[in-house]
């Protein structure tokens, strides 16, 4: 049993890409596969893809690396945990590494990167920040 999805799914992709694999099979949920697409959409992930069916269903990331053979994405944090959530609102919502990184935020409209929120003044549940 997991107590935490995000974590595992964060987890899941940072050891994929410490030992250079091009892909990672994770475990489907609908949250998985809109992170998964929000990452893809922000350059961090080259591509997902679902298989199985119901409960055996599956998410497929590859993951992307720079030229030089290094992962796109340096680092990942989960910022909101399941024994203490995290909320803000759209003027609270900081920087990421300066605005190198992608804080991603569980709104009343889905998932959005940090900046995303701040242009439609939405805030909510802070989910995890990424880096490259």
């Amino acid at each position: 049993m997991q107590s935490d999805p995000i974590s595992d799914f964060l987890t899941r992709i940072r050891n994929a890409s410490a030992v250079k694999k091009q892909d990672v099979s994770i475990p489907h949920s609908i949250l998985k596969e809109r992170l998964a697409d929000l990452l893809v959409k922000e350059g961090y992930l080259s591509s997902y893809k679902t298989s199985g069916k119901k409960q055996l269903k599956e998410l497929t990331i590859e993951i992307k690396y720079t030229e030089d053979g290094s992962p796109a994405i340096a680092g990942m944090e989960r910022v909101s945990k399941p024994g203490k959530r995290v909320y803000m609102p759209s003027n609270r919502i900081p920087r990421s590494m300066g605005g190198l990184g992608t804080i991603i935020i569980s709104t009343s409209r889905g998932l959005l990167s940090d900046a995303d929120a701040r242009r439609k003044r939405l805030g909510g549940e802070v989910i995890c920040e990424i880096w490259s």
